[in-house]
């Protein structure tokens, strides 16, 4: 900040000059000096009353903090001696805190610098010296400048320049001009309460129970934590130097483990102790063991903090006895490399394990604990480098790179997990490195002879590039020592399943053997879980330290099922049944709404010449009975395979008249279907349909497969298959979905689809793109606008009810969504003048463990479509439910988690969970209930179609259909 009498900026140059020109003074001069002004002031104050002298402006700066200066030094700019309100004994002004200001007003002073601001300035003081002369009321305000300062807004109405200065001078034993600032600080209206940061916030309990169904027996992988404790102590941990490092802050607490009993909770800067201390305050003393030099630690209590909100400790209870029952951590889970699962024909093995969570619920403190399974390749690294050499020769490299770089590989050697960040070519088993254990050069080949005792066969293999991650909470910038590790191919097992296996449908076939479990199943793996734990007695001791116990059995849970939905076709309506599947029904029904197909083409190489005439042939007589009329189409045959052969033939065919182009691949390839969509949905707008020519090759499935396309195509074309009542007048559903590429470096992209009428059959969509820096809500923002005047131009009126499902947001994004984006999404209403109408925002999540499970006689089973739980489960401080809406015949049925973060629609929880349930009945892609509810279905089609393939905004035209089906 500027200094002496110059403003903002500009001020320093002057300030220097008058230092500069002051006379020199000797050592001790300046407190003499300051001694004898003291003494005058002293003598001012008890006898005569000195006039102030006319005065240059006082420095101003910037902000509000030097604007409260303005009401004293105008005071002194007068010559008239200020009258006191307080009492009949005149008080001598207070004399200039600067004693060079003084002669400014002698006229022979070169003009200072004064920076921006100055004409502004001397009006306000003009104006207010002329004020103060024609008025004798000392309470009036003065009128405040346009602009004084960034900070004018944050100070309170000053007071006149008499009663300013009167506060100043009627303080007892402090005369000196030097309390203006404190005063007009002390007015200042900035209030900032104190918080510990070590208190978490926490939010009221929030239960939403509805009514609606039938109720039931349920129970979920949940098992009940019972606390002996009456919670847990933190202390707060000092050190005396101080010392950054947390390593060395653990080792040096370390030295007292028998005094606190554990330390294994200390985070760096808090403790928590399941017991409490003696002594308030507890001070010891370590030795550093790098210098020997002695560091106090003092540990001091805070507060004794609830069971409840202890969860991150407890979880890292439960990790340490994964470890004592010598479970292996790959990725987020734990495993048991022992009783591995072997698939020997595809040189696969699957490792049982389990997820494990605690949580505070509605229903209290629960553990989470599900079965999972991870899949391990018995092929090394190097076996599967070697066996794409063979098959890719000139661009090996680059295939094995794009398999590995990403992928998670397994060293067996210690049963560590290490993602593969780079393929280092140019080095191999023979190269050395700085040994950090031993301080000495050696290759890796010795290294492994002599840490492992293994020895590397071969010797010219590449070498893995692992880039170690920072640990948790590591300040930014923080780099790891190595920062990388080089791992050998020949030790390393890549674990997961790429998309060439998630394709073979045999393999996945027998591997659903060991991965999907029954719901019986899991509760036998849950039960032989606790039984490990009961069994192990450093896992009981790990629990009694903490006094938590688990209870043996599953949580038990009052849940609802919803009554099953009625279908509209045409003129008839059936219940869905209890399975949720219209299969039958789809295919032998008139469609609410049907598309006749007119002008539309059929493109296929010379070899799928005789698949596209009996498609054609089915087409026209399996759409008869669903009220379609099907056209003969235009055929073009390809000469050959090439994608830019058929590229030139969509451009050449396609035109306003034609509806749809149907597209015959001879493989999946996604080169090819990328270029079709890329011409069909961005350069000549139509309709398109790509089918893989093995998918119609067999006649006997040709009749369904058929029946399925019909059914997409005619949505494809802006039709309506079916239809459930919606008990609601002027509603709009939105879905919103996002894609993310980010393993290959692409931009993100939000997906989001509206419905245009009261059925919700017909449906708006648009994409919106996330570029590095940007946020998508800005791009929904303009979708949501997009909508609601498309939603005006169909019916005329905008509607009063929003529903938004948001999809691909996690738990730790939830406060933003709710503080941030639903409120920049409700701004999009003012464009449109006094409209405010009802919006609720709820948050689907898919990916989640929870497993809910029905009470049969024979044990435990999936529980029906429709099924609902709002309670014990749910989260305490949320507004959220469960919802399995869909029937599986294999393995345990997974729910979809309903959060709502919004409730402007204030609906029932009963109505709310019904017609999120209804949702899930109206994606046309599959004749029976989904997951998710289906606008959010929808957006995740087209922010995948658009990511994967198109990478650009699709044409506006294709806006009112589902072309991305």
């Amino acid at each position: 900040m500027a200094s002496g009498e110059g403003f903002g900026r500009g001020g320093r140059g002057a300030a220097l000059l008058q230092a500069l020109a002051q006379k020199s003074r000797k050592p001790g001069q300046m407190e003499e000096e300051e001694k004898e002004k003291k003494s005058q002031e002293a003598q001012l104050s008890v006898g005569r009353a000195v006039p102030a002298k006319p005065e240059a402006i006082v420095p101003m700066g910037r902000g509000a903090l030097l604007a409260g200066l303005r009401q004293s030094m105008l005071a002194k700019q007068t010559d008239q001696e200020p009258k006191l309100s307080s009492g009949s004994e005149e008080q001598p002004c207070p004399k200039p805190a600067v004693s060079q200001m003084s002669g400014a007003a002698a006229g022979d002073a070169p003009p200072k610098p004064l920076g921006r601001g100055l004409a502004q300035m001397r009006a306000l003081m003009a104006q207010q010296s002329q004020q103060q002369q024609q008025t004798q009321q000392p309470s009036q305000a003065p009128i405040r400048a346009p602009f004084i300062g960034r900070g004018q807004t944050m100070l309170k109405p000053q007071p006149s320049p008499t009663q300013s200065l009167s506060r100043a001078s009627s303080h007892s034993g402090d005369s000196s001009g030097t309390e203006a600032p404190s005063e007009a600080l002390s007015k200042m209206s900035v209030e900032e309460k104190p918080r510990n940061p070590n208190e978490r916030p926490r939010h009221p309990t929030v239960t939403k129970i509805g009514t609606e169904g039938t109720p039931t027996s349920l129970s979920a992988n949940y098992v009940r934590v019972l606390c002996k404790n009456q919670g847990v102590y933190l202390y707060h941990v000092a050190f005396s130097p101080i010392i950054d490092n947390r390593r060395l802050k653990a080792g040096l607490l370390a030295q007292h483990r028998e005094r606190f009993k554990t330390i294994s909770s200390f985070d760096g800067n808090t403790l928590y102790l399941p017991h409490k201390l003696p002594d308030t305050e507890t001070v010891v003393t370590s030795t550093r063991k790098t210098d020997g030099s002695a560091v106090t630690i003092t540990v001091t209590f805070v507060k004794a903090v609830p069971p409840e909100q202890c969860c991150h400790l407890y979880n890292v209870v439960f990790r340490k006895i994964m470890h004592i029952l010598e479970m292996c951590q790959v990725g987020r889970y734990y495993y048991n490399p022992h009783t591995p699962a072997s698939v020997p024909q595809y040189k696969l093995e699957v490792w049982p394990g389990y997820i494990t969570a605690i949580k505070e619920h509605e229903g209290g403190l629960l553990l989470l604990l599900d079965a999972s399974h991870r899949v391990l390749r018995t092929q090394t690294v190097l076996e599967i480098m070697e066996n794409d050499h063979m098959k890719y020769q000139q661009s090996y490299q680059e295939e094995i790179t794009k398999k590995l770089v990403g992928s998670t590989v397994l060293t067996r050697y210690n049963n560590k997990t290490y993602r593969v960040d780079d393929i280092v070519w140019d080095k191999n088993p023979l190269h050395t490195f700085d040994c950090k254990a031993s301080g000495e050069s050696m290759s890796f080949e010795e290294y492994y002879l002599k840490q492992h005792n293994i020895e590397i066969k071969s010797k010219s293999q590449p070498l893995l590039l692992h880039k170690r991650k920072p640990p948790k909470g590591a300040p930014p910038g923080f780099k790891m020592d190595p920062e990388f590790l080089c791992l050998i191919p020949e030790l390393c097992y890549s674990s997961g399943l790429t998309d060439d296996m998630r394709s073979n449908f045999s393999m996945m076939k027998d591997l659903a053997a060991h991965t999907r479990v029954t719901p019986a199943q899991r509760q036998q793996a849950m039960k032989k879980f606790i039984d490990n734990v009961n069994r192990s007695p450093d896992a009981m001791a790990a629990l009694d330290e903490w006094g938590l116990q688990l209870d043996n059995s599953l949580v038990s849970i009052n849940g609802r099922h919803l009554p099953i939905e009625k279908i509209m076709m045409g003129n008839k309506e059936f219940s869905a049944g209890p399975q949720a599947d219209w299969s039958r029904e789809a295919t032998r029904n008139q469609l609410v709404n049907p598309v006749n197909l007119v002008n539309w083409g059929i493109f296929f190489t010379r070899r799928d010449a005789s698949k596209a005439n009996d498609f054609v042939k089915h087409m026209q007589t399996e759409t008869k009975n669903m009220g379609i009329s099907c056209q003969v189409p235009f055929r073009k045959e390809l000469m050959n395979e090439r994608i830019d052969t058929l590229v030139q033939e969509l451009r050449n065919s396609i035109n306003d008249k034609v509806q749809l182009v149907v597209v015959i691949n001879p493989t999946n390839r996604d080169d090819r279907y990328s270029a079709v969509k890329k011409v069909c949905c961005v350069e000549a707008p139509v309709p398109s349909q790509v089918i893989i020519a093995k998918t119609i090759s067999r006649p006997d499935k040709l009749r369904s497969v058929v029946q399925k396309i019909a059914l997409q195509i005619n949505c494809k074309l802006g039709g309506e298959l079916w239809a459930l009542k919606i008990p609601f007048n002027k509603l709009m559903v939105v879905g919103i979905d996002s894609y993310h590429d980010a393993a290959k470096g692409k931009q993100s992209v939000g997906g989001f689809v509206a419905s245009m009428n009261r059925l919700c059959t017909r449906w708006y969509s648009n994409v919106c793109f996330q570029r590095p820096g940007q946020e998508l809500v800005h791009g929904l923002q303009i979708c949501l606008t997009s909508a609601l005047r498309k939603y005006h131009a169909e019916n005329h009126f905008l509607p009063e009810k929003i529903v938004i499902y948001r999809d691909g947001v996690g738990d730790g994004q939830l406060d933003m969504l709710a503080d941030h984006e639903v409120k920049q999404l409700h701004r999009c209403f003012s464009s449109f003048g006094e409209y405010t109408p009802q919006c609720t925002t709820v948050c689907v999540q898919k990916r989640i463990n929870t497993r809910i499970y029905s009470q049969d006689r024979g044990g435990m089973v999936n529980p029906p479509p429709g099924t609902v739980v709002d309670s014990v489960v749910t989260r305490r401080d949320r507004y959220d439910f469960f919802i399995v809406s869909q029937h599986v015949r294999q393995g345990t049925v997974s729910p979809t988690h309903y959060i709502v973060v919004d409730d402007g629609l204030d609906l029932a929880p009963g109505y709310m969970q019904r017609l999120t349930y209804k949702m899930t009945h109206l994606y046309y892609n599959w004749p029976g209930t989904v997951r998710v509810p289906a606008p959010c279905q929808y957006a995740h089609k087209l922010a995948y179609l658009v990511g994967e393939s198109i990478h650009k905004e699709p044409a506006e035209c294709l806006s009112d259909r589902l072309f991305f089906l």
